[in-house]
């Protein structure tokens, strides 16, 4: 067995991240990444100094799911949800139920959060939940913190920055808890081939699967499909597509933002 091959068994074992899952390129930048910082000159000696030292595990395991975000990315996409998305589900349901997967450190489900709570200032009768879902279970400590730097709220405005954070004085601004309790967080493997629930009305998963294999996002888009409702709305990260063997699950709604439902 070589180095690399070697290095993944551990990897398995220890922090629970099946490498078979990603593209085979991208776990070798980011352990790459990890043994220029740990003076390890191949993957044999950083398994060494893995094995030796029991800190690293979760540097690592950071390292393999680390996820770059802020408010509102891709705002025309939020817009998108305020606009259309959200009305659609009001006007026709009382009970609204969305699943943000992979949402690294919280950005975009507190995103969703304060759209859904305006929303409800116009419909008093609907109440929505918002399951967060991530597997590193450091960014969902810092998630539910809801602790944030100034450089992750560039697309939030000045009102919205007001009514709902709170400022620090150390620069940092803190969600507000009308904010924070729409959304509930939890460790959640998106390769365990379960959802987090059923009949769900809208799940985003927005610059995730581009780390996947063909095949793992292929059983993912299945699993998104079995999970939404009847007319459920799947929005995806604007770089990422649907492979030929899973496009008939879906139909288009706005193409431009990567914006699909389920189809009938």
């Amino acid at each position: 067995m070589d180095g690399f091959a070697s290095l993944q068994k551990s990897i398995e074992r220890l922090i629970r991240i099946k490498c078979s899952n990603y593209k085979e390129d991208y776990i070798k930048r980011r352990i790459l990444s990890r043994m220029r910082l740990t003076n390890t000159t191949d993957f044999e000696a950083y398994h060494r100094y893995l094995l030796a030292n029991p800190q690293e595990l979760d540097l690592l395991k950071n390292a393999l799911t680390i996820n770059v975000t802020k408010f509102f990315r891709d705002p025309e996409v939020f817009e998108v949800i305020r606009r259309e998305i959200l009305p659609d589900l009001a006007h026709r349901k009382n009970s609204i139920r969305i699943w943000c997967a992979g949402c690294a450190s919280g950005e975009e489900p507190y995103s969703i959060a304060i759209l859904t709570y305006e929303l409800m200032a116009l419909h008093k009768d609907v109440s929505v939940t918002i399951h967060a879902t991530d597997i590193d279970t450091g960014v969902l400590q810092k998630a539910m913190a809801g602790i944030y730097e100034k450089k992750t709220l560039e697309n939030v405005d000045e009102r919205k920055l007001r009514r709902h954070f709170i400022s620090h004085e150390d620069g940092t601004f803190e969600v507000r808890p009308h904010i924070k309790s729409l959304v509930k967080f939890r460790e959640h493997d998106l390769m365990s081939g379960a959802p987090i629930s059923r009949y769900l009305d809208a799940i985003t998963c927005r610059n995730v699967t581009i780390y996947f294999t063909e095949k793992q996002k292929n059983n993912l888009t299945h699993l998104f499909h079995s999970a939404l409702a009847a007319d459920g709305y799947y929005i995806m990260g604007k770089t990422e597509y649907l492979a030929r063997e899973v496009e008939h699950l879906f139909v288009p709604y706005n193409a431009m933002q990567k914006i699909l439902r389920k189809a009938p």
